[in-house]
């Protein structure tokens, strides 16, 4: 059994690992530049992020901070969100979403990273308008 698998989603490499907990558990790493989701809530996930490397812009519930590596941010349910790397350096992060089951958003609309011109391929007006058609059916309302 594969124990990560690795893919590019809206830009931003993410590599999934298996858990034997209630929550899905990524890392992930965002070239510089590069901005986020849509600003989303989760009605059923809450969501954190570990900054690693770096830092990551988060915009959430209509104010903006700066999350440098070494500190987190908590995201609870119904907490409108996204990020941006507005750096000039890789940031790199830890995700976890619980309960279980946001994988699933990034397995499928994430292009697999052994795929030639896969980060550019995320960022395709298709994927994009996939992830705006299905986001609510992974719990992603966006607020466009």
């Amino acid at each position: 059994m594969k124990t990560k698998v690795t893919k590019w989603v809206l830009g931003h490499r993410v590599t999934l690992h298996n858990t034997s907990g209630d929550y899905d558990l990524a890392f992930g790493e965002t070239p510089a530049g590069v901005p986020g989701p849509p600003p989303h809530q989760h009605q059923h996930f809450t969501e954190s992020f570990l900054i690693t490397e770096g830092e990551m812009e988060f915009f959430v519930n209509g104010e903006t901070k700066i999350v440098k590596a070494g500190e987190s941010v908590n995201l609870p349910q119904n907490t409108v969100h996204t990020f941006n790397n507005k750096s000039n350096s890789v940031c790199k992060w830890v995700n976890i979403h619980s309960p279980k089951g946001f994988r699933k958003f990034f397995e499928t609309v994430g292009v697999s990273a052994e795929i030639e011109n896969s980060r550019q391929n995320s960022i395709s007006e298709s994927i994009i308008g996939t992830v705006i058609a299905t986001a609510g059916d992974y719990d992603m309302i966006l607020k466009l």
